[in-house]
């Protein structure tokens, strides 16, 4: 029979081998946790960074921008894709609210919404005519729908801007998209690139300055971000990225004039060009949407979501007269934006940037009547997420503002 004593001194034994795999197994977890941290130090530095860099974007988009910038983008496409297309947008319906009401146009220094009473000229002050209604796409229209109403501030005693709402598809019907035609002889348009995109210059501090602010009349949102755009830009003397043929560009001439059409076709650089800003390819041309758009046989649209993904989208265009006219809305995909911006009289129109923290577009209301430069924006769609002063304080993105001429 085993001696219990041997039995004891055994079993301490083990007791003993145990405890220091224990204490060996807590060293080297302990090693590899700190490990680990000493390598999530810099992971942690970099998102720190990203969270408080300065611009307007809230933490959860700096958060998706930072997962990008970290090599997970085909990740995030996957979710937001995803995401979309299991969320789609209702069916049926009206808007609840009705159509948005314009901002009534106000003359500089007359704070007060409201139609002003006609002011003789000593002159006619060159303008474009007044854009036609839009047809709606809704077979059973709203009241108003589709009509250009005048709105936000005056340049030289004449509206320089008009609005239009109207319901993007017949499916979709309680939601709704809106227009915004410009006058492009009564406003000239300056690029405004933003802290991160595009890269390059940015002299005016990625906001509308204060001593500018004046006579600005409005504001919308610029394309996709560089890396994403199958194009390139050329601001204030500098190619940022090498331009593409064949891209879809909007185009600032040293006058202020801008113009849409696609690159070495409708434009030649040239010492008169102060801005190109291209993204993908054009989606309205000739007055048609362009062949493919359902498909997207290329990618030429939908960038990471995809075409036919309904989503916010916005764009660009131009009508046969010059105008420039920027048509935003939720649930879009590329084939119905450029069916409204075609029906707002485009000839010629690019897609912009989508998603809804993305897409952003005001005129400009004067807060103090003494003082031409205290303004705030008014959205063209209540239901864009970005505040009011989305384009007066430095953003990350670029845009564009439209200033009075004269």
């Amino acid at each position: 029979m085993p001696d219990p004593e041997s039995r004891t001194r055994r079993e301490n034994r083990r007791i003993a081998k145990r405890a220091h795999r224990r204490r060996r197994n807590s060293v080297v977890r302990r090693v590899i946790a700190g490990g680990f941290v000493v390598m999530l130090i810099p992971v942690g530095v970099s998102f720190g960074r990203a969270l408080t860099a300065p611009g307007t974007d809230p933490w959860a988009a700096r958060s998706v921008e930072w997962l990008r910038d970290q090599g997970l983008s085909r990740t995030v496409d996957w979710v937001e894709h995803w995401w979309y297309t299991n969320n789609p947008p209702p069916v049926g319906g009206k808007p609840k609210h009705g159509l948005p009401r314009a901002a009534a146009p106000t003359a500089s220094g007359d704070p007060t919404p409201g139609l002003l009473p006609v002011i003789p000229l000593p002159y006619i002050v060159p303008h474009l005519p007044t854009p036609p209604n839009m047809v709606p796409v809704v077979t059973t229209p709203l009241a108003g729908e589709g009509v250009w109403q005048p709105t936000g501030r005056e340049v030289q005693g004449l509206p320089a801007v008009y609005t239009a709402f109207l319901r993007p598809d017949p499916v979709h019907t309680s939601l709704v998209a809106g227009a915004m035609w410009m006058d492009t002889e009564l406003l000239k348009t300056m690029f405004v690139p933003g802290l991160r995109e595009p890269g390059g210059p940015h002299a005016l501090g990625a906001e509308v300055p204060p001593n500018l602010r004046s006579t600005l009349i409005a504001a919308f949102n610029s394309g996709f971000k560089i890396a994403s755009s199958l194009g390139g830009v050329y601001s204030e003397g500098q190619t940022v990225r090498p331009l593409v043929s064949g891209a879809a560009s909007l185009v600032i001439y040293n006058s202020g004039k801008a113009d849409v059409g696609m690159w070495e076709r409708a434009f030649h650089m040239g010492p008169d060009i102060a801005t190109v800003q291209q993204n993908q390819a054009l989606i309205v041309d000739r007055g048609q949407p362009v062949p493919g758009l359902p498909s997207d046989p290329n990618g030429g649209w939908g960038a990471a979501l995809g075409n036919r993904v309904w989503v916010w989208r916005s764009g660009v265009g131009v009508d046969a007269n010059g105008g420039l006219v920027y048509v935003a809305g939720p649930g879009l995909s590329a084939t119905t934006l450029a069916t409204l911006l075609q029906r707002a009289g485009c000839v010629r129109a690019m897609e912009l940037d989508i998603n809804p923290l993305w897409v952003s577009a005001y005129t400009y209301v004067q807060t103090n009547p003494t003082d031409p430069a205290a303004i705030t924006g008014a959205k063209l769609l209540p239901t864009m997420e970005r505040s009011n002063d989305r384009y007066l304080v430095p953003g990350e993105r670029d845009f564009f503002a439209l200033f009075a001429t004269g």
